[in-house]
């Protein structure tokens, strides 16, 4: 009897000890659902953000256009507990309908208008830097935030470099002191006087500008839900204006997906703007690196002193004694008048150089980077 009574105190123990938690050195270990069931995501696209994990899916809806996205992103756990509805075969329309009205406009893929794409010049001096401006968004947004603005372009010229290593961006505070020391209103920057000057004076290649609405702010609560879930969205639109023919090269506008800047908890709604900007602005400064990469590059001639011919490019912009530069005239891309061998840089970013064949530049001429012989 005594041995039964010990036998029962021994399981009752040892099931009550494995019931409440499970040791580290035991098999079989209890996690996330995820990552019991990895064989299900094998073949699926998961997003992390926020620390929170997403399945791609495809939006069988996009094909019927209005602001359809192409690509859905679905909870780790909605996903794995219905699967089935996220097959190929299709989402249920009820699932789709359950979506927020504003979740459903164009997310993580940002919507283009092309106006007028650059032509890429695949250079033969590909260290050159391109020289931007981003100016400062305007906010629509009623009540707006005035600094903003200023706060996202910066965030933004910050998710561009980490992207590419061939944009050098000029500073805007910089660019409208200089305007304004010369009685040139902002209202006027577009202007082809503007841009003339700003690409004469610092070489500058493209402008981006943009504009904002929200970030807004929804809150919803459940019946035991005394604090609520908060998310955000926000629009972006950009475009992208070359100096040298005063044109927009292209247009830019993204949001992101409501769904995925679910908050809870302290400051909810605060942190669910903050995941809003960054998951818009991750997906402009992908678009946008790639654009300007792509922009035809250039530089100017600054002044002509017989032979010695005066450029506004140098060690910033990545130039090197010894590069050769073609002459041309804006808008005659066809006719080269002759070619520059760098001899010299100086300055912060300035260059000189002797012409080597064809004729001398003019004070509007401008300088490519010559093509390699058979290129």
């Amino acid at each position: 009897m005594t041995f039964r009574f010990s036998i029962f105190i021994f399981l009752f123990i040892f099931f009550l000890v494995f019931g409440c938690s499970t040791p580290s050195w035991f098999p079989i270990k209890k996690g996330p659902p995820h990552k019991a069931k990895m064989k299900e995501l094998l073949n699926k696209e998961v997003v992390i953000i926020d620390r929170e994990e997403y399945v791609k899916v495809s939006n069988p809806r996009a094909s019927e256009g209005g602001g359809q996205p192409k690509y859905l992103y679905i909870p780790v756990d909605d996903y794995l507990s219905k699967r089935e509805t996220f097959s190929s075969s299709g989402i249920p329309r009820q699932t789709l309908e359950k979506e927020s009205p504003v979740s459903m406009k164009p997310s993580l893929s940002a919507t283009e208008k092309e106006v007028l794409s650059p032509s890429p010049l695949i250079s033969p001096l590909p260290g050159l830097k391109r020289k931007v401006v981003i100016t400062y968004f305007d906010d629509r947004t009623i009540a707006a935030d005035e600094v903003l603005g200023d706060w996202l372009s910066e965030k933004l010229i910050k998710e561009v470099e980490r992207r590419s290593s061939r944009i050098l961006f000029i500073d805007y505070p910089m660019i409208k002191e200089f305007l304004q020391k010369r009685g040139i209103p902002l209202t006027d920057l577009e202007t082809s006087k503007s841009l003339h000057l700003l690409n004469e004076v610092f070489g500058i290649h493209a402008l981006v500008f943009g504009q904002l609405s929200g970030p807004y702010v929804f809150i919803t609560k459940g019946v035991k839900d005394q604090e609520g879930t908060a998310s955000a969205i926000i629009k972006i639109e950009m475009r992208l204006v070359d100096t040298l023919s005063g044109k927009t090269l292209k247009t830019f506008s993204a949001n992101n997906p409501i769904f995925a800047t679910k908050e809870k908890g302290s400051f909810p709604q605060e942190r669910a703007k903050v995941k809003a900007i960054d998951l818009t602005l991750s997906d402009l400064g992908k678009i946008l690196s790639r654009e300007l990469d792509g922009l035809d590059w250039f530089c100017r001639v600054t002044k002509v002193e017989g032979e010695e011919v005066y450029l506004n490019a140098g060690r910033l912009t990545g130039l090197k004694v010894g590069d050769v530069m073609e002459v041309v005239r804006p808008g005659e891309k066809s006719e080269v008048k002759g070619k520059i061998r760098i001899s010299a840089l100086f300055g912060l970013d300035a260059s000189w150089g002797r012409l080597i064949d064809g004729k001398q530049p003019d004070m509007d001429d401008i300088l490519k980077p010559a093509k390699r012989e058979g290129a």
